[in-house]
């Protein structure tokens, strides 16, 4: 009874259809944890991969329409990355897809065009802009938690990994992690398998959640200790998987513009001891400076910086990799950071410069 009833939903017609167009044109379709892709990228594809925005959410799609309607008709308006139609195991489709364009632009163009267009059916499709979050909330992580140690787990377990964030977790009983991924699409995979990876292989019932992008998690600042070091800070106990090489300059690209001056996160400020009456305080010292000024004391260099700025987010931060090297050092940090924009283009990057001098120093505390 359900084989006949699955066969009358199915419409053997539409699934020989599909079958034929996929001879003819070739075209290749990958089953992967409840989705048909195409795509990411096809094997035309000449461009590097898309950013964000460039991705927009298809609804109202008739369970009997596959991907040899769908994929000519959205390949129409633009290059397609990827194009992502969500499927039951009966073989149905779930009715909405994904289809990631070469630009911005090509994807508007698709909501402009494609929204409300009828298919045969008489069923009228529904085509805007995709949320792509991703972030990732993952709490109830040991206290013990190191940052690097973190990032490497998540790379063996999950791929487009681009940032991690640590912060005290709630009253104080573990900690909580906020990841940045690369994709939407990422981020979906990663929470499928995560919570299980890290029970499986440490035992450890994590919670995970989406995260909101409304504001960047960043890295609380360490707690510089009331009497000195007795040793230089450590180095971060990290497997990197790039290779030291020798400082790169500052690259020099053109920001976005910018409409307001706004202030990034605050930068560490770093807490002077207690005076007695009357003395004069110490006036607070940005985590810039007070990375250069520890190196320097402990012998171990001027830092170097090689920030690079990567893309702007739908929620208006804009996002640069870096690279930090500490002459002493063997291993160079590298990891993400993101700031609102600024006045100028000089402006933004020292807000980028305060924002990663914050979390190397955090990873050197924590080491």
């Amino acid at each position: 009874m359900e084989e006949r009833s699955s066969q009358q939903v199915l419409n053997p017609e539409r699934l020989k259809a599909l079958e034929m167009w996929l001879q003819e044109t070739d075209v290749k379709l990958t089953q992967v944890n409840g989705q048909r892709k195409y795509g990411g990228p096809p094997d035309d594809w000449l461009g590097a991969p898309p950013g964000p925005g460039c991705e927009v959410f298809i609804s109202q799609i008739p369970r009997d329409v596959f991907e040899d309607q769908l994929i000519p008709l959205f390949r129409a308006v633009g290059p397609l990355w990827e194009f992502r139609l969500m499927m039951n195991f009966s073989g149905q489709n779930r009715g909405f897809a994904y289809a990631k364009y070469d630009s911005p632009a090509s994807a508007a163009a698709a909501i402009r065009s494609l929204h409300g267009r009828a298919l045969e059916s008489g069923a009228r499709l529904g085509v805007r802009r995709s949320t792509e979050k991703r972030q990732l909330c993952l709490g109830e992580l040991p206290t013990s938690t190191r940052r690097e140690q973190l990032l490497q787990v998540l790379l063996d377990f999950s791929e487009g990994v681009e940032g991690v964030s640590l912060r005290a977790g709630p009253g104080e009983q573990g900690m909580s992690a906020v990841v940045v991924y690369a994709s939407h699409h990422a981020a979906s995979m990663a929470k499928k398998v995560l919570i299980e990876a890290f029970k499986k292989r440490f035992g450890l019932a994590i919670t995970l959640k989406w995260q909101s992008s409304s504001r960047p998690k960043h890295e609380e600042p360490p707690r510089p200790s009331k009497t000195p070091p007795s040793s230089p800070p450590k180095p971060p106990r990290c497997s990197l998987l790039d290779s030291p090489r020798p400082p790169l300059h500052l690259a020099q690209r053109q920001l976005p513009a910018f409409s307001r001056a706004v202030r990034a996160p605050s930068p560490m400020v770093h807490a002077a001891p207690e005076s007695p009456r009357g003395a004069t305080m110490v006036p607070p010292v940005d985590a810039a400076a007070l990375l250069q000024g520890v190196c320097e004391v402990y012998g171990q260099g001027k830092p170097l910086y090689d920030l690079q700025y990567r893309h702007m987010g739908p929620d208006g931060f804009l996002c640069f990799s870096y690279r930090v090297y500490v002459p002493g050092l063997a291993t160079p940090f590298t990891g993400m950071v993101q700031t609102l924009p600024g006045p100028t283009p000089g402006a933004i990057q020292e807000e980028a410069r305060r924002a990663t001098a914050q979390q190397v120093l955090s990873a050197l505390y924590r080491a």
